[in-house]
């Protein structure tokens, strides 16, 4: 009986020890894990936010995310060198159809560019611009702050005699996608469709009057150093720095300052023209919900997007499912200031999209 009893003991003990060594080597392999991204600025900070939420909820895993611009970020994406993208527009129709049934295109949070300055005379009083003006001083053609028309949008403002220093991307930026849409779509005539895109010839610059930085930081070290300067960042970097942000003339003829329910009604007023599968093409997206119609639409509002495979080893699928899974489902318990959370029909869009990966 003590025999017996004995080797029950030694067998108890060798299981135990076997199952405390698969443990151990299972929680290693799970840590070893990591899913790479890199992209926009834009989409930086609440990437981020997303990130260090998701990871309090899944120990085992690492997910890494470097913002150097949504046209970098692309570029790596399809090389291979990271697992996810952060861009701030869709892809064109003739890189979706490229791609197609390889990569899923996934609206994941709503934000806004605000129109920055540095005009010490104005302190804190808030500056009214519409899209044609934008685009003449982009073009290099307003040259001064006190231009009659930028008197006519601020009567009462005391603008003063200096010369505009236009500050942009240097970078390929999904930011400048945005903003160069809105010039076009706000003033066709003035911003034609050749000066839209993440990378552009700045006719300012040819006048002396322009200044790149590189992401939106470097927008913002340039604007902060430059007085009597104008630039266009990502909402959250306006309100991280505390900069001033211009009111903008939306498509109903209303001034309109970002705010979560001015972004939220160009959202509202844009889903009718977007796909529900998410399958499908959303290179149009831009055009739906930039200088979308209503009275209080925040004309410069966008989707931010992650961009995934349709395939990946067995242990990234699951974490890359998860992550947008927790993204859509817990995400907006942890939305960084500046941005906006998607519809739930945008949200249902994604959670759809995540039966179209697998392991392969």
């Amino acid at each position: 009986m003590r025999k017996l009893l004995a080797m029950v003991i030694a067998a108890l003990a060798i299981l135990v020890f076997l199952f405390s060594f698969s443990f151990r080597n299972e929680g290693k392999k799970a840590a070893e894990v990591i899913i790479r991204g890199s992209g926009s600025t834009f989409l930086q900070p609440q990437l981020e936010a997303w990130i260090q939420g998701f990871l309090k909820d899944f120990k085992n895993v690492s997910i890494e995310y470097q913002g150097v611009g949504s046209g970098a970020g692309q570029e790596q994406f399809f090389k291979r060198l990271t697992d996810f993208c952060g861009s701030d527009p869709p892809l064109s129709r003739q890189t979706w159809e490229r791609y197609r049934g390889k990569v899923l295109q996934l609206p994941i949070i709503l934000g806004a560019v605000a129109v920055v300055y540095n005009v010490p005379e104005l302190k804190d009083r808030c500056l009214k611009l519409d899209g044609r003006v934008l685009a003449l001083i982009y073009l290099g053609r307003i040259e001064y702050w006190d231009d009659p028309m930028m008197r006519e949008l601020n009567p009462g403002l005391d603008l003063p005699h200096r010369r505009i220093t236009a500050v942009h991307r240097s970078d390929a930026s999904g930011t400048t996608q945005i903003f160069t849409t809105f010039l076009h779509e706000a003033a066709p005539d003035l911003w034609p469709s050749d000066l839209v895109g993440k990378t552009v010839n700045w006719p300012v610059d040819g006048k002396g009057r322009g200044v790149g930085g590189k992401g939106n930081p470097g927008v913002v070290a340039a604007l902060k150093s430059t007085e009597y300067s104008v630039g266009y960042v990502e909402l959250e970097y306006a309100y991280r720095e505390a900069l001033p942000v211009a009111a903008i003339k939306n498509r109903d003829g209303n001034f309109v300052l970002p705010s979560v329910e001015a972004i939220q009604e160009a959202a509202k007023n844009a889903l009718p023209d977007l796909p529900e599968d998410p399958s499908e093409d959303f290179s149009s997206e831009l055009q739906a919900i930039v200088y979308a119609p209503g009275n209080g639409s925040y004309s410069i509002t966008a989707f931010s997007h992650v961009f995934i495979r349709t395939t990946y080893s067995k242990e990234k699928t699951w974490v890359v499912r998860e992550f947008i899974r927790w993204i859509c489902e817990r995400g907006s318990g942890y939305v960084v200031e500046g941005y906006v959370p998607v519809p739930e029909e945008i949200r249902n869009i994604d959670l759809r999209a995540l039966d179209l990966v697998r392991s392969g």
